[in-house]
């Protein structure tokens, strides 16, 4: 039987890996991005270029949108020659980008009322886990719909798991954010304590990863703040857009996010500083610099 046919939007950090897996499964793949040399690799390894969101969904039976923010969901699908343009009965679109949980739910509607069907379904991971196929999937929508997305994931994932109605994958994605911001607080304050004291932070970093205080930001983010490796695996002004937007839901929602508010005053700094396009890890300059070290 012959495979789904796969139209994905955005090539950034997440995108170009994702969509190159799916070439790897014997997908066939076609990408559109805002330039066309993004696309450039891919083209090589087997991806079709559309002009347009709109072009793509012409011709394809899923389409899977990974781009920066809420407003740019909203571009690629109800915008001039978006994807609600070329959108047949029937189609799956999945947005796999994170944005707010309203966003999600007015873009489902909009796809819906054309007959199309939508799932949000932000992923954590990072880089690492796109490059490697195994991102965790936080899936909002029918379970029909996951159920026939379900062959996409397995190859993009190493877990997907149905948070419950569309917006349901966004506001769980925002409560990993939550975990990841004020995680990246703690890793960054210890490895400032532990060169300040004069400890080997190396050192420190292989006897606390396997304790209580491990975690996959102390493993994967010290080890970079050590090596002073501070090239993205999430960018600094992405995991800002994604603060933002938990910090408004809660405030919605009156729920009081304290360490959150102080991650993203911490990451402020860091783009104040012109390091908004660095990995979150470079957090870990401006307590240095407040340490005076």
């Amino acid at each position: 039987m012959e495979k789904t046919t796969i139209g994905l939007i955005g090539l950034g950090i997440m995108g170009e890996p994702m969509a190159r897996n799916l070439l790897r499964a014997g997908y066939r793949v076609s990408v559109h991005s805002r330039t066309q040399a993004r696309a450039r690799k891919l083209l090589g390894e087997g991806a079709t270029w559309k002009d347009s969101p709109a072009a793509l969904a012409r011709e394809v039976d899923v389409v899977i949108s990974v781009v920066p923010d809420s407003p740019d969901v909203e571009a690629v699908y109800t915008g001039p020659s978006g994807v609600c343009e070329g959108l047949r009965e029937g189609m799956l679109c999945i947005d796999m980008s994170t944005v707010a949980p309203e966003t999600a739910k007015a873009v489902a509607a909009e796809v819906e009322k054309r007959g199309g069907r939508f799932l949000d379904a932000p992923v954590s991971g990072g880089k690492t886990g796109a490059e490697t196929g195994k991102l965790s999937i936080m899936v909002g929508g029918r379970q029909e719909d996951l159920a026939r997305a379900q062959p996409i994931f397995d190859v993009l994932g190493k877990l997907t798991v149905h948070c419950g109605p569309v917006g349901n994958g966004q506001l769980t994605k925002l409560c990993n954010q939550i975990l990841c911001a004020v995680n990246l607080v703690a890793v960054s304050e210890a490895m400032v304590f532990a060169g300040r004291v004069g400890l080997d932070p190396s050192v420190m970093l292989k006897v606390v990863s396997t304790g209580a205080g491990g975690s996959w930001a102390l493993e994967n983010l010290g080890s970079r703040m050590i090596a002073r490796d501070f090239a993205p695996m999430f960018m600094i002004d992405l995991q800002q857009k994604d603060l933002r937007i938990a910090l408004a839901t809660a405030r919605e929602k009156a729920v009081p996010l304290p360490g959150t508010a102080l991650a993203s005053q911490i990451l402020a700094a860091n783009q104040a500083a012109g390091e908004g396009r660095e990995g979150t890890q470079a957090m870990v300059k401006i307590l240095e610099r407040l340490a005076g070290i």
